[in-house]
């Protein structure tokens, strides 16, 4: 997470119902400011994928996130349409972080589980409790599709804290010496 990142916008996509959650990490630690769920009432796919649309760029306008993280698009064998209709709100997901100018990063289910619980097949009461934990919550966060969008922008926290001290630890305190110049021929 860079220096600049404050605002962590995680969304769980879906036509019917996408989960948003929306982090505070100014103090260096997480502070949940909102978090909900965009619905979806139109008949149509289009007008589904509108909802959504429409939803999140109302999110973006009113926290302007610094980046927006978003869970990966995955398929099972068994039910690929899922993943084709996960898709559509996906794009339209994109699309209103592309126009406000917000970097998206994506994470797998697995990773996000694994990041608030240390399993990676976590079930879904199991992120609720651990987010409320987390967080220090009052209340369970609910539906689950709103624990799965904050602990999607948790992990993305968890992430970027982690690259920074890696960072820290592997940069070198010194400048390097610049090498001279060493014409010899070799033939």
């Amino acid at each position: 997470m860079s220096r600049d990142e404050k605002v962590i916008l995680g969304i769980d996509p879906g036509l019917n119902t996408t989960g948003y959650g929306v982090l505070d990490i100014s103090s260096g630690r997480a502070k949940l400011l909102e978090a909900g769920v965009i619905r979806s009432a139109g008949k149509t796919l289009a007008a589904r994928i509108k909802d959504v649309y429409d939803g999140v760029v109302e999110v973006i306008e009113t926290y302007h996130p610094d980046v927006l993280a978003l869970e990966q698009l995955y398929s099972l064998y068994k039910r690929p349409e899922t993943a084709i209709l996960m898709g559509h709100a996906r794009g339209a997901i994109c699309l209103a972080a592309e126009q406000a100018g917000i970097e998206v990063v994506s994470y797998a289910a697995t990773k996000v589980k694994k990041t608030m619980t240390g399993a990676g097949h976590a079930p879904k009461d199991q992120i609720q409790r651990a987010v409320q934990m987390e967080l220090s919550l009052p209340v369970l966060p609910e539906p689950p599709d709103v624990a799965d969008a904050i602990a999607i922008a948790f992990c993305h926290f968890t992430e970027a804290r982690q690259k920074q001290r890696l960072g820290t630890i592997l940069t070198p305190n010194f400048t390097p010496k610049k090498a001279k110049n060493d014409s010899r021929k070799l033939t």
